[in-house]
């Protein structure tokens, strides 16, 4: 990726103050700006509502982040790499469930923390650059490994499958977008699902419940209004 290059500092012209800090500002703008309306109309929003949002032309956009994955990289790099840490981390760790608790939730941390996240997330590395190819192969075979090492300690259910975590975060990212403040739900829902992986049930109480009332859902049989 070429965020950040020295393409991007205005040809050089002061290292402090004039056009070099004109242009990190825009960017910042920019990836602020991306991080907003990535999370109000998800990561196929048209790069010119992003240019709209930060105040900067289209061409000045496209001058830093010359294609949509260059943004969305950009926007989520920070919890994109958290991820790639933790999933190492994870691996590495010399308890398997340990580790695969670990990953599960700081993901779907990040997924509360950051609401345009989730799609970024899905997407992983969304581009076919080979760099990006050989990246998500890495970290598919890094998650094989936890998962057959938690299996093979039985920690984790025999018939997991690494689908089912997708499967998961799909349905936190749901729960998220439908309750963006309720940490307490996130972290309760996430327990349900790292009880449901065991092998076997475990002895730790569950999160406090969250404060959600049966006759206050946010979603109506009228499609959501009221």
């Amino acid at each position: 990726m070429t965020v950040g290059s020295s393409r991007f500092g205005g040809g050089g012209r002061g290292t402090a103050g004039g056009l070099r800090a004109d242009a990190r500002r825009n960017r910042e703008r920019i990836l602020v700006a991306a991080r907003a309306v990535f999370a109000e109309y998800g990561i196929d929003a048209p790069m010119a509502t992003v240019a709209r949002r930060a105040g900067v032309g289209v061409a000045t956009l496209y001058r830093r982040f010359p294609t949509r994955d260059d943004l969305v990289h950009a926007a989520f790099e920070d919890q994109l790499t958290a991820c790639t840490r933790v999933l190492a981390e994870a691996v590495a760790d010399p308890d398997p469930w340990h580790g695969f608790q670990r990953l599960v939730e700081t993901v779907c941390r990040l997924q509360r923390e950051e609401r345009g996240f989730p799609a970024a997330f899905a997407a992983a590395f969304p581009d076919r650059s080979r760099e990006r190819v050989r990246a998500r192969a890495g970290a598919e075979r890094q998650l094989m490994t936890l998962i057959r090492r938690a299996q093979a300690a039985g920690a984790l259910r025999p018939d997991f499958h690494p689908s089912d975590l997708g499967v998961v975060l799909l349905a936190h990212c749901g729960m998220v977008a439908a309750l963006p403040a309720d940490d307490a739900a996130s972290r309760r829902l996430v327990a349900y699902f790292l009880e449901a992986f065991r092998a076997h049930p475990a002895r730790s109480a569950l999160p406090p419940p969250s404060a959600l009332r049966l006759d206050a859902f946010p979603m109506a049989a009228d499609g959501g209004r009221g």
